[in-house]
């Protein structure tokens, strides 16, 4: 099939090409939220602006991750294409040194001010949305680790796994799979140190916002049961995991039968096509063969009673659910065993089952730090110091984050809005990567006139609707 010969390359003078098109877009909507202007306003870490601003800094870092760099060095790439800098308007961007050393820059305060500035535009992103937006905002809660092979770096330690690195938390908003809150720790600190106060500073933002209710969502290392009273006198709902230790396993075992019922699992999607034949279990069939020990879920049930943890001082909601689990070793059955799950929460009104759900859903909070890790490359940690690292990972996320306000800033109303509510919904759920294919890496030809800088597109794909139809939108003011 591929069948070309007489394959030639040839410089033109005429066209000037740029293989990220997508960046006018991205550039358009820092400025349409405001997010140039805010970065500029809140963070103050250069003496004199010859000639860069923090912004340029900032944005310069981002932009490198959305066209898809991996590292500083990438940003050298940028700075010497000329078609880029006529993209952006630019003269010249800071270098990969000059880019490291503004991160080095950054104390606390001055990244807790970056991320105010980034969440003050967030706050307006958010306003234009439907009123519907505001009906819950749910945020999570979990920490990652981020290893490092470096020696040298500073703050850097050894975590429970073994291996060397920082350990950032990472408090999102559920909703729409924004980092509220980023925070670099060094690799021995506990999961859930300092949660609770981006926590409360989460909950001043969605308030704010305009959400009408607020949740908060952690595993079991966030429990934050010396908080519990003060959040829930606040009219926070929160639903924690809890450990499994031996008082709460008494209580569960002393419920009587009648106070269990089964755990039914919502059902997956239906899948849009036909019925397929189901493949071999080859895992399955090869842990029976060599006889290897085997765990496999049998039955599911729930039930409930109420808990005071010594550090509260009124009672809550234990939900409980309990797994009724078969080992194996190859074809023969050893024993069975239960298994106890716990989960604290403050909402007396909600079934049982749904709370398990909910709090089970926090798990896509995972699919958010592996994007962050593995498709921004926000925790890769180039620099050289925990701060410095910090800062990085906050600019970082600043690509996943235009890429979550673009969906946002999607127009829905009109003829088409049932269709144009499901394009929305799916660019906000996307995949980094398939966001760099969708609506960054778009081939165009860069044109200035005396007036406008025009971005000819010069090939298709099936989103370019939807790029056009949502940076026509960005022409108009941001209206709260």
């Amino acid at each position: 099939m591929y069948r070309a010969r007489n394959v030639q390359y040839e410089h033109s003078d005429l066209v000037r090409g740029l293989a990220s098109g997508g960046i006018g877009a991205m550039h358009r909507l820092a400025q349409h939220t405001g997010l140039v202007a805010a970065i500029d306003r809140q963070v103050e870490v250069l003496k004199v602006h010859l000639p860069y601003h923090e912004s340029d800094h900032v944005l310069g870092i981002a932009y490198n991750v959305l066209c898809g760099g991996t590292c500083l060095q990438d940003i050298e790439r940028h700075r010497q294409d000329e078609v880029y800098l006529d993209a952006l308007g630019a003269q010249r961007i800071p270098d990969p040194t000059t880019a490291g050393d503004f991160c080095r820059r950054f104390d606390e305060p001055a990244i807790d001010a970056l991320q105010l500035a980034i969440n003050e535009t967030r706050m307006r992103v958010w306003r234009a949305q439907s009123a519907g937006f505001f009906d819950e905002a749910i945020i999570d809660a979990d920490g990652t680790l981020a290893e490092t092979t470096g020696q040298c770096k500073e703050g850097m330690d050894i975590a429970y796994t073994g291996v060397w690195g920082y350990h950032p938390l990472v408090v999102s908003l559920a909703n729409t799979q924004e980092p509220l809150f980023l925070v670099n720790r060094r690799g021995n600190r506990p999961s859930a140190e300092g949660a609770a106060e981006r926590f409360d500073q989460a909950r001043t933002l969605c308030h704010a916002a305009g959400f009408r209710r607020i949740t908060f969502r952690g595993d079991t290392d966030f429990s934050q049961t010396q908080h519990l009273d003060r959040w829930d006198t606040a009219g926070v709902r929160f639903v924690f995991g809890y450990d499994a230790r031996a008082n709460v396993i008494r209580e569960a075992e002393a419920l009587p039968a009648r106070a269990w019922r089964r755990l039914v699992r919502r059902r997956p999607d239906e899948a849009q096509t036909a019925t397929r034949q189901r493949p071999v279990n080859v895992k399955e069939a090869t842990i029976v063969a060599r006889a290897f020990k085997n765990v496999r879920l049998e039955a599911e049930a729930v039930a409930e009673f109420p808990y005071q943890p010594t550090a509260c001082t009124q009672r809550y909601r234990m939900v409980v659910v309990r797994k009724n689990i078969s080992v194996e070793q190859g074809e023969q059955r050893l024993f069975d065993e239960i298994r106890y799950f716990f989960y604290l929460t403050n909402d007396q009104k909600t079934a049982a089952d749904d709370v398990v759900f909910l709090a089970n859903d926090r798990c896509n909070q995972e699919n958010l730090i592996d994007q962050l890790q593995h498709g921004v490359g926000a925790t890769r940690m180039p620099v050289d110091t925990l701060l410095s690292n910090w800062a990085y990972m906050v600019m970082a996320a600043v690509a996943w984050t235009l890429k979550a306000w673009f969906a946002l800033r999607l127009p829905t109303a009109g003829r088409w809005a049932a269709r144009y509510a499901a394009e929305k919904t799916a660019v906000l759920r996307m995949e980094f990567k398939a966001f760099l294919h969708a609506f960054m890496l778009i081939p165009v030809q860069v044109v200035r006139t005396s007036r406008r800088l025009v971005f000819r597109l010069l090939a298709w794909n099936p989103w370019q609707a939807v790029f056009l139809r949502g940076f026509d939108h960005l022409s108009a003011p941001l209206r709260s």
